[in-house]
């Protein structure tokens, strides 16, 4: 009788050691999950300030480059794309898009002489160059959030923890295509 509650008693220990070891991991889980949607939400605010930005570096260029008009529709496209997307994957997808038309716009500031003085131009061009570069650090923080919890859903014994409470891993990273990776050119 006393060896059957000793077991009795190892058992329920070592129960509550793993059922606590499954609580601690899941959230984990939780908090890692949370920490890679307040990095996708900074991630879509720096992109909503380049979009709100860009309009008014359109109307500028328009001033001095009115036969760049293909541009200039390629980046209106693109951010009406960008602030119609739904879901993050589209958010990506189109900010790439919108990525590739800004730097096709910021290259005909090269030919135009006019444009490159206009404090105006100059003025935006700094601030887009700022929203980009925190568009930068904000993705950097946001694939860095994803891979944590990715590892922690993949290794063992989180893994468990992982299934049991629904975690999947989240493939949402901001990625480089290889349209993105070409040099934007301009041709007159």
């Amino acid at each position: 009788m006393k060896g059957g509650l000793i077991v009795l008693a190892v058992v329920v220990v070592v129960g509550l050691v793993i059922g606590a070891q499954l609580m601690g991991s899941r959230n984990e889980l939780v908090i890692e999950k949370n920490d890679i949607d307040a990095k996708w939400a900074q991630v879509d605010v720096d992109i909503k300030r380049r979009a709100d930005l860009i309009p008014n570096l359109i109307e500028t260029v328009k001033g001095y480059a009115k036969q760049e008009q293909a541009v200039i529709g390629e980046v209106t496209s693109a951010r009406a794309a960008l602030l119609g997307a739904k879901t993050k994957d589209e958010e990506i997808s189109t900010n790439n898009q919108l990525s590739n038309a800004v730097s096709r716009l910021l290259v005909i500031q090269e030919n135009y002489p006019d444009l490159k003085s206009n404090q105006n131009f100059l003025q935006l061009q700094d601030e887009l160059a700022g929203t980009e570069n925190r568009i930068a650090v904000s993705r950097r923080d946001y694939n860095e959030a994803i891979k944590k919890y990715n590892t922690d859903v993949d290794l063992f014994p989180r893994n468990i923890a992982a299934s049991i409470f629904g975690y999947k891993r989240d493939d949402a990273y901001f990625k480089t295509s290889e349209e993105d990776k070409k040099v934007p050119q301009v041709k007159f």
